[in-house]
């Protein structure tokens, strides 16, 4: 299995445990995907889905979407049209940031969210 693939079904079968709603047929009719395609996801067998479906998957168990995305190989549109507005900087910063502790990362993401520059 993919480390996708684990979590997928991990975290559905933690939620089918208490809610019979997560079986896998009931989660990939609510997502829009046959059950076997979505056993062969949470098997490995096949590459992570869409980003839309990825979105739609993440949603149903509550998890939360760029992870599953991030965990798919995959980046949400959004952000790629952010970064595609100024490649180089967030290439840069992303780099600077890849050995900084969490804490100094959340400490930047909080002084952009608040305007402190």
């Amino acid at each position: 299995m993919t480390q996708f693939g684990d979590n997928v079904r991990a975290v559905r079968e933690q939620l089918r445990q208490d809610d019979r709603r997560f079986s896998l047929r009931q989660v990939a009719f609510r997502i829009g995907v046959e059950p076997a395609y979505l056993s062969k996801v949470e098997r490995g067998d096949v590459a992570p889905p869409s980003e839309a479906t990825t979105v739609r998957l993440a949603r149903e168990l509550g998890e939360d979407p760029d992870v599953l995305l991030a965990m798919a190989g995959k980046v949400s549109g959004d952000l790629q049209q952010i970064i595609r507005k100024r490649p180089r900087l967030f290439a840069d910063l992303i780099r600077q940031l890849r050995e900084a502790p969490d804490d100094a990362i959340l400490r930047v993401v909080r002084e952009v969210r608040d305007g402190e520059w």
